[in-house]
């Protein structure tokens, strides 16, 4: 399997607990570092320093894709797909989960209640301070290369990804893809509110049997 942006390894985990062989490709330095000592004792996994954006194309035949939360992080997220097709074996898969829906179809309450919760999230984990300065890096356009949090905002598509254009690129090569929206936030009391009552924010997407 293929994991893009595994960040410290947290999915990566549930990958290799099912008995896949996992490389994963991290286009932040510390995070690297730190994916490479987390794993440096399990044969099973490769970790790729993606500084380019490229080394992810260039791993392989592979059974399956996986991006969690990493394709908006992606300018060209597309083209990074429509390249990572060609790598998956037939009856392979792709999955791609946790990524912003595309912000132009959404509504002002959605983009309003997901960023409040958050700067709430924020708060309650007392990184408020923390949150604002990354932020307000970004506005300014200063980028940090030293700041991990920097290595992960500057690569941001500031617009989410387009989950109808994503699952039109994708429904040609697979026999079934499926497409799912939800609500997602940080805050595990929001979260509980909103799978009641808040619009959805996030997408999840499965590509089955690669043909």
């Amino acid at each position: 399997m293929l994991e893009l942006g595994a960040g410290h390894g947290t999915f990566t985990d549930h990958l290799v607990a099912a008995g896949a062989q996992v490389t994963l490709t991290e286009m932040s330095e510390p995070s690297v570092r730190l994916l490479q000592s987390r794993f440096r004792r399990n044969p099973n996994v490769t970790v790729l320093y993606d500084k380019d954006g490229t080394a992810a194309c260039q791993a392989g035949p592979v059974d399956a894709v996986v991006c969690i939360s990493v394709l908006h992080h992606i300018p060209d997220y597309l083209g990074t797909v429509a390249q990572l097709i060609d790598q998956i074996v037939p009856g392979g898969a792709f999955l791609s989960a946790q990524d912003p829906l595309w912000y132009p179809r959404r509504s002002r309450l959605s983009m309003s209640l997901d960023r409040n919760a958050y700067f709430l999230w924020r708060l309650g984990q007392g990184q408020l301070r923390r949150g604002l300065a990354t932020r307000l890096r970004r506005w300014r356009g200063v980028y940090d290369e030293a700041n991990e949090a920097d290595m992960v905002e500057y690569h941001v598509v500031r617009d989410g990804v387009d989950e109808d254009a994503l699952h039109d690129l994708l429904d040609p090569a697979f026999q079934e893809v499926e497409v799912k929206r939800y609500w997602s936030t940080q805050s595990g009391l929001l979260q509980a509110a909103g799978e009641r009552c808040f619009p959805a924010t996030t997408f999840g997407l499965v590509a089955e049997n690669r043909l």
